[in-house]
């Protein structure tokens, strides 16, 4: 069975002991965490599709790490004007292990 969550603004497809990373979320190492935003639960025939979530589903994970992502350069340049611009980005993100799926 699978679930279809939304967290940060952004939808995953998750099925129970997956591990992904997701936006940010504050909580600490080794902590539980619910996402009740549950877009659809299910599989095949018996899916059940929310309009938007589905009532009473609820995905629950372990949070395994706080981690930030690759570098991202963003170079800027003007041409035959001595001037550019350099800036460094690093995403934080939340690596979560799914445990439970909870079709309500």
């Amino acid at each position: 069975m699978f679930a279809v969550i939304k967290t940060g603004g952004k939808q995953y497809r998750v099925m129970a002991e997956d591990t992904l990373s997701i936006e940010k979320l504050d909580a600490e190492a080794g902590a539980t965490v619910e996402f009740d935003s549950v877009l659809m639960v299910g599989e095949g025939a018996d899916a059940k599709i929310g309009a938007p979530f589905v009532a009473g589903a609820v995905v629950k994970a372990e949070v395994v790490e706080q981690t930030r992502g690759k570098k991202v350069i963003a170079f800027k340049k003007r041409r035959r004007q001595n001037s550019k611009r350099s800036r460094g980005h690093r995403q934080h993100f939340t690596v979560v292990k799914i445990t439970d799926i909870i079709a309500g």
